[in-house]
């Protein structure tokens, strides 16, 4: 898929944040994606055009694993209960999302988090698989930066051939920024989503080290361009920064965040 195709359904994606789509096609297929920082649900319709996207804050996960299950699944019932009023239908089925190497067992909390919101059947899936059903990548890499680890898939010819995670995202980044600037973490965090490139001096070293990350997960596969989602790095410059630490082709995307929501709502059932 090129990637001006993918960025205009990131910007019909964008449009829909809280703002309902009602001339939709089929039945809709809804995904739960369940950050450290944020909880996204993401509706789509039969075709996977976005249809409403919302968000709540929660520090109900951290690193993919449900640290307070009561809080998760008050989060998903909330969103769940404003999207089926703003849509007007009942949501039923669902996938969600984990990072690639958190274990059965916590992955299969996060499927229990949308069972007790009140979904009835749940998909589970990998973020970085999510995040190219979005991309459509065919060759390449793909990087989900989420709040705590970093997941990097190798696609060769369509087939994901390699998947692994490391420690370090945007909650780290968020760590290095809020010492610098003396402003809590929640402070750094806004930062940080205000967009401008005013801090990239400050987080290179962070950036850097993501970027040793993926170097580490892709050895053997140095010549496939390197494809970034998640909000993590979607400041201003963070893409070249690590083209330049890496000697690499990077490719950054507008609203980089909803990469990954988007492609769980798009594996549903």
């Amino acid at each position: 898929m090129s990637f001006e195709t993918v960025a205009q359904t990131l910007e019909q994606a964008h449009q829909r944040i809280r703002s309902a789509r009602t001339d939709h096609d089929g039945d809709l297929r809804t995904g739960i994606d369940l950050g450290t920082a944020t909880c996204v649900i993401t509706v789509v319709d039969s075709t996977g055009d976005p249809v409403w996207i919302d968000f709540d804050r929660t520090a109900a996960i951290r690193d993919g694993v449900v640290v307070d299950f009561a809080a998760a699944a008050a989060a998903v019932r909330k969103l769940k209960a404003t999207a089926e009023d703003e849509l007007g239908v009942e949501l039923i089925n669902a996938a969600t999302a984990y990072p690639p190497c958190i274990g059965e067992a916590d992955s299969r909390a996060c499927r229990f988090v949308l069972e007790s919101a009140g979904f009835d059947e749940v998909v589970l899936i990998d973020e970085v698989s999510a995040a190219n059903k979005t991309l459509d990548v065919a060759d390449g890499v793909v990087i989900d930066v989420g709040g705590g680890s970093t997941g990097v898939g190798v696609f060769e010819a369509g087939q994901l051939t390699a998947l692994d995670d490391r420690p370090g995202g945007g909650h780290h980044l968020d760590l290095i920024l809020a010492g610098a600037l003396g402003v809590t973490i929640a402070e750094a965090e806004e930062c940080k989503r205000a967009g401008s490139g005013d801090h990239l001096a400050i987080l290179r070293p962070g950036i850097e080290r993501i970027g040793s990350s993926i170097r580490d997960l892709t050895r053997g596969a140095e010549h496939l361009e390197l494809h970034l989602a998640g909000g993590a790095l979607m400041l201003p410059g963070a893409d070249t920064t690590i083209s330049k630490y890496l000697g690499r082709r990077v490719r950054g995307y507008p609203h980089a965040l909803l990469i990954t929501p988007l492609g769980i709502a798009r594996y549903a059932s």
